[in-house]
């Protein structure tokens, strides 16, 4: 299998000292692109680096939810100079996050909403982060999308069947994480799993979060490699076949990301 890494997060440093094993093991096992996710100017800064200098990694700039409060229009400024390089695929990882409120409700949306507009002027795909926003991303999104054109994918998908069918009634891509390998948190994600159309499908580690099983039960940290737990689960769930269900995965993700195949 070939295997792209929609959402990680290798700029962490709790991938400093092995990263160069990290590359290799993911690279063994067919992990051959990453996505490395920003989620403020520092971790957007170092994800470009790490793309401009490593073989087959790309990178996202953007303002995480939980970072809104101290998101400034300077901020945003050095992000967009940063998505000027040709190896920024991706605007984000943007959007609301009602959960555990590391800024405000105001904070978090007038951040998602210039975000939008940034990504809309850049011509560059969205990655959206949603937690318990009660029903007001999904309105966001839907407003946006009645005055621009948008393509953007829901990170980590945990929702309920109305708010799948609504994202892709909008056209969204869905990604599907480890945690569809887990026995009793990965049960409704199961079942979602089936009725999303395969053409809308993106794999993800949000490494170094969300370890699959069974890696969970020997290390904490997830990593790029790992990906083929979610991979072989998520074909098992749909009675497909894996080869043939990461290949259409690998189109889709190199499309949304417009990289050439």
């Amino acid at each position: 299998m070939k295997l792209f890494d929609s959402h990680c997060h290798i700029d962490d440093k709790v991938f400093n000292k092995d990263f160069d094993g990290v590359m290799d093991r993911a690279d063994k096992v067919g992990v051959k692109l990453v996505m490395i996710v920003g989620i403020n100017k520092k971790s957007s800064q170092k994800a470009v680096m790490i793309a401009e200098s490593v073989k087959g990694c790309y990178a996202s700039t953007g303002i995480h939810p939980h970072d809104a409060k101290k998101s400034t229009d300077a901020d945003l400024q050095f992000l967009i100079k940063l998505a000027s390089s040709p190896n920024v695929r991706a605007w984000g990882e943007t959007g609301l996050d009602f959960n555990r409120m590391h800024s405000s409700k105001q904070d978090q949306e007038n951040c998602f909403l210039r975000q939008l507009d940034i990504a809309v002027e850049l011509n560059l795909p969205l990655i959206f982060h949603e937690r318990d926003s009660n029903g007001r991303f999904l309105q966001i999104v839907k407003d946006t999308c009645l005055q621009k054109e948008i393509k953007g994918v829901v990170h980590c998908f945990s929702g309920s069947e109305d708010e799948l069918k609504s994202y892709l009634d909008l056209g969204l891509y869905i990604g599907i994480t480890g945690i569809i390998t887990i026995k009793k948190r990965g049960k409704d994600l199961r079942k979602l799993a089936k009725i999303i159309p395969s053409d809308r499908l993106l794999i993800e580690t949000d490494a170094p979060y969300l370890t699959p099983s069974p890696e969970k039960n020997r290390t904490r940290r997830n990593e790029p490699a790992f990906l083929k737990h979610t991979m072989l689960q998520l074909a098992e769930t749909r009675k497909e076949n894996s080869e043939q269900l990461s290949e259409t995965i690998w189109r889709n993700t190199c499309l949304f990301y417009d990289i050439d195949i």
